[in-house]
């Protein structure tokens, strides 16, 4: 049974106003959403709701207006766009409280589905103001969180109103939560994380959580490079942290008391200037050209990652292996993602990815579809990982 309060035990909701926090903060241009993705997220939540006669406010931000009204953050072109996804009409109200709000919600009827203006166009939903949160609180009976991804702020929206009404977690927050309890929180061993991207320095916590979780751990992209440079290998003109030498050590160290093995490139693809297309050479990492930089792992330790993950039960996934945005230096991201999403569909095996860079690679790769579950929260992604309770989960509890 889960430990968090769902749609499930929610009860008889006709004609119950329910407030329901999502994330619309969704890519614009020219007045138009370019990426419907976080709206069909949070899609089967308002359906589910609006289909069983609920009164449906959508409570959301969007930008960083630092708690001022800003026209060219205004929520408004996205309600269109909601209605869209959703099949049956929203409903816009020019504020997220007060009058306009109150009578937007006034003229709900059971089954239809509001949109409140952005709640960041106020000072008190960043700094959790109590008279903010009632404000907001006026207008509901109910609360539900279906965004995950605001998850790790202590916001009004996202944890303040769990205080003043009965609270429960939407189907994509349910699906999140349930796809990283599977894959930290009580996961099938033996576990492999694979950890990627520019910078060692981003995600300490990260990697210092890890090494006490997992069975291996497999680091790639730029950060491997500081972890090189850091046991002594010579790599050229790499992208390296040498500032964190110690702090690669101390994580190695860490790793070998807590059993869990650390796979470092063994090759790699080096070129000596980065674009695409550039002239490329594959050599054993310790035959790093002293002019050359590393751009992706070599296909030996491709072969090594892809073994790992046919031991494994679990797979968790942060960032990619190499500098996937030019060709050919995705390759090792391209082989190792596809590798994993065939061992998932053929099972049994978890899969569980985020994050944003990583997102944007296993959909270059064409694997995101057949992970386990794939999570378009950042932050609150990362935080996860690196083991820091959420405030907008956490007040969820049971």
């Amino acid at each position: 049974m889960t430990a968090f309060k769902t749609l499930d035990d929610i009860g008889d909701i006709k004609g119950k106003r329910v407030l329901v926090r999502v994330d619309l903060n969704v890519p614009m241009a020219d007045g138009k959403v370019t990426d419907e993705t976080r709206i069909e997220r949070v899609a089967p939540t308002i359906n589910e709701l609006a289909d069983k006669g609920a009164r449906v406010i959508l409570l959301a931000h969007f930008g960083r207006p630092k708690g001022a009204a800003d026209p060219a953050l205004s929520l408004a072109p996205i309600a269109g766009a909601t209605a869209e996804v959703l099949g049956r009409t929203v409903a816009f109200a020019a504020d997220c409280i007060g009058e306009q709000a109150g009578k937007a919600v006034a003229a709900l009827k059971d089954g239809e589905v509001l949109l409140l203006e952005n709640t960041r166009f106020h000072k008190g939903e960043e700094k959790n103001d109590p008279d903010f949160t009632r404000a907001l609180a006026a207008n509901g009976d109910l609360y539900v969180n279906d965004a995950f991804s605001a998850a790790h702020r202590a916001h009004a929206s996202t944890e303040g109103l769990a205080h003043l009404m009965p609270a429960f977690a939407g189907r994509t927050m349910q699906a999140e939560l349930d796809a990283l309890e599977k894959g930290l929180g009580d996961p099938v061993r033996p576990v492999v994380a694979i950890v990627g991207g520019a910078k060692v320095s981003t995600k300490i916590d990260l990697l210092m959580n890890l090494v006490k979780k997992v069975d291996a751990l497999v680091i790639g992209g730029g950060m491997a490079n500081t972890f090189l440079a850091a046991r002594g290998t010579d790599i050229g003109k790499s992208l390296c942290e040498h500032d964190l030498a110690a702090t690669a050590r101390q994580i190695m160290i860490e790793a070998a008391e807590s059993g869990c093995a650390i796979i470092l490139p063994s090759d790699a693809v080096v070129a000596w200037e980065f674009k695409a297309g550039a002239a490329n050479e594959t050599v054993a990492i310790e035959a790093v050209p002293a002019d050359a930089m590393i751009l992706d792992l070599g296909p030996k330790t491709v072969e090594t990652i892809n073994e790992w993950i046919d031991r494994a039960a679990t797979l968790v996934w942060n960032g990619p292996l190499g500098a996937f945005e030019i060709q050919p230096f995705d390759r090792a991201t391209v082989a190792a993602a596809r590798h994993a999403a065939e061992r998932t569909k053929n099972g049994p095996f978890a899969s569980v990815a985020g994050g944003g860079d990583t997102v944007a690679a296993l959909n270059h790769a064409g694997a995101a579809d057949d992970f386990t579950y794939v999570s378009t929260a950042g932050g609150a992604f990362l935080e996860w990982m690196e083991g820091k309770p959420l405030p907008g989960v956490e007040v969820l509890k049971k």
